[in-house]
């Protein structure tokens, strides 16, 4: 059966690999601390960003790391339940949920970051000269969208 599409390159489709290699580094990652620390992919994505960027709400991490609300959510209740953040409301707009970092999820964050920066530091090995241009340039491609 055909079905007479138009030519596409998929395997040339920056979205397509941007997402795919996304994937797979992040997976590469969480290979790191996943069966170690106990912790998801969205539950790192929320712990180090509460960690790393001040005032943290569950709404703007959602917007940074392109979680899903649901996903979000139910990740930073998981790490509420684990002691490694604390979660309040915002007292301006109450429907802001604030999360801070507690001494628990500093000390895991202190074990898991090690993990994170050798496995950029590989990549960095990987690319060598050319680490520093893709970084530029997905910095650029994220501010443009």
């Amino acid at each position: 059966m055909t079905h007479d599409l138009p030519p596409f390159d998929l395997d040339g489709f920056v979205p397509y690999l941007l997402a795919a290699t996304a994937q797979k580094l992040s997976a590469q990652l969480a290979a790191g601390y996943q069966s170690r620390f106990g912790i998801s992919i969205a539950e790192w994505r929320i712990l180090v960003n509460v960690g790393y960027v001040s005032d943290a709400s569950v709404r703007d991490i959602e917007q940074r790391v392109g979680l899903e609300k649901s996903k979000a959510s139910r990740a930073a209740s998981r790490l509420v339940a684990k002691g490694y953040v604390s979660k309040t409301v915002d007292l301006a707009d109450r429907r802001l949920i604030k999360l801070a970092l507690t001494d628990k999820g500093a000390d895991l964050l202190r074990q898991i970051v090690p993990i994170a920066k050798d496995h950029s530091a590989a990549l960095e090995q990987t690319l060598m000269e050319d680490h520093a241009v893709l970084q530029r340039i997905l910095k650029q491609l994220l501010q443009a969208l």
